[in-house]
């Protein structure tokens, strides 16, 4: 194996990493999101239906997440973040402020902010992002185009993700990739290890058991990333490229 020279990180995050501080998964296993069917609170054609509706789902994911706390996983990735001295690239499919809250800066959100809300520029609005940890008033103008069409900052089903171009600007320049907490499955974030390993990056997954994309990874680190991540930290942060070099020869 050829001598690692890591300095560029970028981390994926999904569900897996905030579902140990108690949020649920996207989707249960009966295909209901915090008990709604999926099409009537994460669609355009939701919004156009029933606008009210969905104001209130998220109004009341935004209430429980108030008292929902970053767990050791969170901390450890803004610890990485603050100490490593290269390149670091923390994106999540999290809609939570967690990563934030555990001291995360410069977040790429590809799946929108539960504590913002945005006008709707499909309704003629001008895309102003603006920060709430309230329930949504229907009569609050834009503060500033002043039209009165604001909507949760979320990227629904059929909506492009955001900063697309930005992540992978990142991973054409990364040495390593580590996904937490993802299934694999959800697409563009699952294709998200393939672009890093074209540009030459050493990939890890931590999960609970191996991902549907698990063989584009080069180690998989598997249990709690609770657990497993801040004694992954320590190592890389500590040893850098050699930590890495040992944990694939090990897998």
């Amino acid at each position: 194996m050829k001598q690692l020279n890591i300095k560029n990180i970028v981390v994926l995050t999904g569900a897996g990493i905030s579902a140990e501080s108690g949020i649920p998964v996207f989707r249960s296993e009966t295909g209901l999101w915090e008990n709604h069917r999926v099409e009537d609170v994460c669609t355009p054609e939701a919004y156009d239906r029933n606008p009210a509706l969905v104001r209130n789902f998220y109004d009341g994911m935004r209430v429980k997440l108030a008292n929902i706390k970053p767990n050791p996983a969170h901390l450890a990735l803004a610890r990485l973040g603050r100490e490593w001295k290269g390149g670091y690239t923390l994106v999540t499919q999290n809609i939570d402020n967690l990563h934030e809250q555990a001291g995360s800066e410069n977040v790429i959100h590809m799946h929108g902010e539960l504590m913002k809300i945005r006008c709707y520029e499909d309704y003629g609005g001008c895309g102003t992002v603006v920060e709430t940890d309230r329930p949504q008033d229907p009569e609050q103008p834009c503060p500033n185009c002043g039209k009165k069409l604001l909507r949760p900052h979320i990227v629904w089903f059929g909506e492009m993700p955001l900063d697309m171009d930005l992540i992978s600007e990142r991973l054409s320049k990364s040495d390593l990739f580590i996904s937490i907490g993802t299934s694999g499955v959800v697409y563009p974030a699952a294709g998200f290890v393939r672009s890093a390993k074209f540009a030459g990056a050493v990939t890890v997954e931590f999960n609970l058991e191996p991902s549907a994309t698990k063989g584009y990874f080069d180690a998989g680190v598997y249990g709690k990333a609770g657990t497993t991540l801040p004694d992954f930290v320590d190592r890389l942060l500590s040893r850098g490229s050699e930590y890495i070099s040992e944990l694939i020869r090990g897998a």
